[in-house]
C-alpha cells in the first residue's frame, strides 16, 4: 500500500533504531506531544526497541483528556436542557464529569447526538428550527478551523439557535508551560504534525532558543516516530537546540494560511484551563465578540456550577509528564475503557487507554511492563 508500507519499512526501522543507540551517550527524555503519536508508539512497541537511555514522556496532546471537568458539567447541564440537541464526537460521550457522562444525561432523557462534522450539527439547525442546536467544540488547532467554519456558515445562514461550548486549546503555551514546570525534566519536544500542518511551525523558534530545547516537528507512522526521535537524540547529543521538520511531505514553516485566516477571523486568544494541569495563560480560543451570539456558554446559564475531580484519578500527572499509566495504582483494576476514572483512560488518544489496549500491562510478579500486545517492528 503506497504511502504507508513505505514508512512502516523494518529494515529502514532497524537503521534508524541502530543510529540512536550509536549516539546515545547519557539519559534523555523526550516528550510526544500528541495522543496519536503515543498510541503509534506503543501500538509499533517503538518505546521498546530505543537504547533505555531514550525516555519516551507522553504529553498532554489529547483534546478529550484536556478538557477540564468544569466544562464537562456545563456540557451535561446544557444538554439536559429541555428543549436542546446536544451534538458532539464520539469521545466526549463517556467522559465522566462529576455526575456522570454524557451517555448518563441521554439515558435520562437527554437528546445527545454524535456527529462527525460540526457542520452536522449545523444541518440539524436548520432542520429543527424550534430546537435549540449546540455543538461541543473541543480540539487543539487541528479541529479548530472546522468548528469555525461551522459558525462562519451558522452566521450566513442566519441561524439563531446555533451555539457552540468551545473548548479549544493551543499546542506552543502548553509547551511553555510544561517547560516552566519547576517539575519539568523533558529535555526535547516531538512537536504533532497535523498541528503544524495548520499552524506551520514558525512559532517554535522562539521556544527553542529561550529553553535551549530541541523541538522536532514528526508524523505518525513508525518510521516518521523513529526519524524524529534520532533527531532529538542528535541535536541534544551534541548540545543544540534548534527546530527541525521531519514531516516535509505535510509541514511547511508557514502553514495552512487560509485555515488561519479562519481561525483569526471567528476566534481571539483566552486564558484555559486544562483538566489536571490548570490554567494556561493565552493557551485557547474563544469566540470574537462578532460571532459572541454562537457562544452556548453566554446562552446557556452555567455559570454555577461547581465541580469536583474524581479523587483516585491521576490522568493529571499523566498528562504532565510525571507519571506513567502503569504507575498509577488504580490502571487495569478500579480504572479500565469500560469503567474509566478518567479522560486518558476514555479517549482513543488517552495515554491511559494506550497501554491498555497494546497490552502495556503490569507483572505483577516481577513488577515489569508487559508487551503481550505490542506489535514492535522488527529489531
Amino acid at each position: 500500500m503506497k504511502y504507508l508500507t513505505e514508512f512502516r519499512d523494518g529494515e529502514l526501522a532497524r537503521k534508524l533504531v541502530a543510529e540512536i543507540r550509536s549516539a546515545v551517550t547519557r539519559s534523555w527524555a523526550i516528550m510526544e506531544v500528541c495522543g496519536g503519536q503515543t498510541h503509534s508508539i506503543i501500538r509499533n512497541g517503538i518505546d521498546q526497541l530505543l537504547p533505555p537511555e531514550v525516555e519516551l514522556v507522553h504529553g498532554p496532546g489529547c483534546p478529550v483528556c484536556v478538557t477540564p471537568v468544569e466544562l464537562i458539567d456545563k456540557a451535561h447541564a446544557i444538554a439536559a436542557a429541555p428543549g436542546v440537541i446536544f451534538c458532539s464526537f464520539g469521545d466526549m460521550l463517556r467522559v465522566p464529569g462529576t455526575a456522570g457522562d454524557l451517555f448518563q444525561v441521554k439515558g435520562r432523557g437527554g437528546d445527545v447526538r454524535v456527529v462527525y462534522s460540526p457542520l452536522d450539527a449545523v444541518k440539524l439547525a436548520r432542520e429543527n428550527p424550534t430546537r435549540e442546536v449546540v455543538f461541543f467544540g473541543i480540539g487543539f488547532e487541528t479541529t479548530a478551523p472546522a468548528n469555525a467554519m461551522a459558525v462562519v456558515q451558522a452566521q450566513r445562514l442566519g441561524l439563531s439557535n446555533f451555539s457552540v461550548l468551545v473548548s479549544h486549546v493551543l499546542v506552543p503555551p502548553a509547551i511553555e508551560a510544561i517547560l516552566g514546570s519547576p517539575a519539568n525534566r523533558v529535555q526535547a519536544f516531538l512537536a504533532a504534525g497535523h498541528v503544524c500542518c495548520v499552524m506551520g511551525y514558525h512559532q517554535y523558534p522562539a521556544l527553542a532558543e529561550r529553553f535551549r530545547v530541541p523541538i522536532v516537528v514528526t508524523g505518525f507512522e513508525p518510521l516518521d516516530l523513529l526519524d524524529g526521535i534520532r533527531r532529538a537524540v542528535l541535536q541534544l547529543e551534541a548540545g543544540t537546540a534548534t527546530v527541525e521538520n521531519a514531516y516535509p511531505r505535510v509541514v511547511t514553516f508557514e502553514g495552512n494560511r487560509p485555515a488561519q485566516a479562519v481561525l483569526a477571523d471567528v476566534f481571539e486568544e483566552t486564558d484555559r484551563a486544562w483538566r489536571g494541569i490548570g490554567v494556561i495563560p493565552r493557551s485557547g480560543w474563544r469566540l470574537r465578540a462578532a460571532y459572541r451570539a454562537f457562544d452556548a456558554e453566554a446562552r446557556f446559564d452555567v455559570s454555577g456550577i461547581r465541580s469536583v475531580e474524581p479523587a483516585a484519578c491521576r490522568s493529571g500527572e499523566v498528562l504532565r509528564g510525571t507519571l506513567k499509566p502503569h504507575q498509577c495504582a488504580a490502571f487495569g483494576k478500579e480504572c479500565t475503557p469500560r469503567a474509566p476514572l478518567g479522560a486518558t483512560m476514555v479517549s482513543s488518544e488517552g495515554a491511559c487507554a494506550a497501554y491498555y489496549n497494546y497490552g502495556r500491562l503490569v507483572d505483577l510478579g516481577t513488577g515489569r511492563i508487559g508487551s503481550a500486545g505490542a506489535v514492535a517492528c522488527p529489531a
